[in-house]
């Protein structure tokens, strides 16, 4: 007799929250838009940023890791999240976890380095929007104003009282990456859609 594989369907965490998304960006006619980004890949990397491992990943993946704190460098679909001054998140298409860690850990060969695919530990919002940085500021404790937190800035730390990594995008309009746990992810949607009331 044959074994039978049941396929996977893979669920996000906030596939229940797609239609209540959609409904804020429709009713706040485009002054705040939210929608989950779901399964982007992201593998996290710690290594020397002096030693040659920092390079040989940048080529590799065709990006440089960035170097000044709390930064962000993007090339295609790939985008270096900086985590700390030896640790930085990569972030790419759904999907492409395994190809991004392959190429990390060939490129690296024998220097020391941790890569560990976290894509299932967080899923992404989306806030973008001309009042985005608004609903942001109604929980996190930054300073999001365009001179402090402007395009291609990130941070680690709280919204709605939730630990996430916050991404300024530095494409025309894309707004912010909300990168939250996955155990975390449906409260903080509903604190966001609690606080997006007022822009309806």
């Amino acid at each position: 007799m044959a074994d039978t594989v049941l396929p996977v369907q893979r669920r996000s965490p906030l596939a229940h929250a797609a239609d209540r998304l959609a409904a804020v960006t429709r009713d706040s006619k485009g002054a705040v838009r939210l929608a989950e980004l779901p399964f982007l890949a992201q593998v996290d990397v710690r290594l020397d940023a002096k030693g040659a491992a920092a390079a040989a990943v940048g080529l590799a993946l065709g990006l440089q890791l960035p170097l000044e704190p709390n930064t962000v460098v993007r090339a295609g679909e790939r985008t270096a999240v900086w985590l700390g001054p030896d640790e930085w998140l990569i972030v790419g298409p759904p999907g492409s976890e395994r190809d991004l860690e392959s190429r990390i850990r060939a490129a690296t060969a024998d220097e020391p380095v941790a890569v560990t695919d976290v894509s299932a530990q967080r899923t992404t919002l989306l806030v973008a929007g001309p009042r985005a940085r608004d609903l942001l500021a109604h929980g996190c404790p930054l300073d999001l104003h365009t001179r402090a937190f402007g395009a291609d800035r990130c941070a680690q730390t709280t919204l709605g009282r939730t630990q996430i990594v916050l991404v300024a995008r530095s494409e025309a309009r894309a707004g912010f990456w909300v990168l939250v746990r996955s155990s975390f992810a449906g409260y903080l949607t509903d604190w966001l859609l609690d606080a997006a009331v007022e822009y309806a």
